[in-house]
C-alpha cells in the first residue's frame, strides 16, 4: 500500500510499505532505527551531563604515555648488543624497556638490562666528574671541560714519557712508534662506525693495546 503523505506536523511519516518489509520515513530510517538513534542522542546528552569533560582532558596528562617521546638504544652492560626503547618526557627518563622489533632481543631483557633504568635513577648515580687531588681524602666536582683537559694532559704526558719510536728487530733498528702504558677499552653499546673512529685514535696515539669490556 502506498501513502502520499510526506509529513504531518513536521514530522517525517510513512512513504512506502510493502509486505513483509520495513516502513521508511523520507530520512531514509525504519522507525525502530530512528526510535534507536534518539535514544542513544538523550543517553549522549545524560552522560555529558555527568562527566565532567575538561576534568577527565586534565587526567589524561597525567597518563604514563602521555606527552611521550621514544627514542632507541642499545644496553650498555654486555656484547649483545640487546635493543631498548627509553621513554623521555620533559627531557627526563621516565621508562626503558625492550625494543620488540630488535633483531637481538625481541622486545626481552636480562636482568643486568631491565636494571638499566633503576640505575640511571639511582640517587648514587654520578652526573659530574669528580677530582680526587693526590693525598687529598675527598672527592671534588670539576666541570666536563676540566675533566676533559686533565684527561689529555694526562694521555699526553704519559704517552711523551713512554714513547717507543724504534725497536731492534735481528740486527736492525725498526721503527714501531708506540707506547706500552696506555691501553684502549671499548663498550658494547657503541656502533661500527663509532668502534671504526675509535680504533683509528688508539692507532694514532701509539696504542698497541685494543680490548673489549665484554672480553675482559
Amino acid at each position: 500500500m502506498h501513502s502520499n503523505k510526506t509529513e504531518q506536523n513536521g514530522i517525517p511519516v510513512q512513504i512506502r510499505n510493502t509486505a513483509g518489509g520495513s516502513a521508511k520515513t523520507l530520512t531514509g530510517l525504519t522507525r525502530r532505527e530512528w526510535f534507536r538513534t534518539a535514544a542513544r542522542g538523550c543517553a549522549g546528552l545524560a552522560l555529558g551531563g555527568l562527566v565532567d569533560v575538561e576534568a577527565v582532558r586534565a587526567s589524561t596528562q597525567k597518563l604514563k604515555l602521555a606527552d611521550v617521546n621514544e627514542f632507541t638504544t642499545s644496553c650498555n652492560f654486555c656484547s649483545c648488543g640487546c635493543g631498548m626503547v627509553a621513554s623521555v618526557r620533559e627531557g627526563k627518563l621516565i621508562a626503558m624497556e625492550g625494543d620488540f622489533d630488535h633483531i637481538v632481543n625481541r622486545g626481552s631483557l636480562c636482568v643486568k638490562g631491565i636494571s638499566m633504568f633503576a640505575t640511571h635513577t639511582s640517587p648514587n648515580r654520578l652526573t659530574t666528574p669528580r677530582y680526587r687531588s693526590p693525598g687529598s681524602d675527598h672527592w671534588k666536582d670539576i666541570s666536563w671541560d676540566d675533566a676533559i683537559a686533565r684527561v689529555a694532559q694526562k694521555i699526553r704526558k704519559t704517552r711523551d714519557a713512554t714513547w717507543i719510536a724504534t725497536e731492534k728487530v735481528g740486527d736492525k733498528e725498526v721503527p714501531v712508534n708506540r707506547t706500552d702504558a696506555i691501553g684502549f677499552l671499548g663498550g658494547a653499546q657503541n656502533t661500527n662506525e663509532e668502534c671504526y673512529l675509535f680504533q683509528k685514535a688508539a692507532r694514532l696515539l701509539g696504542m698497541p693495546y685494543v680490548e673489549h669490556q665484554a672480553r675482559l
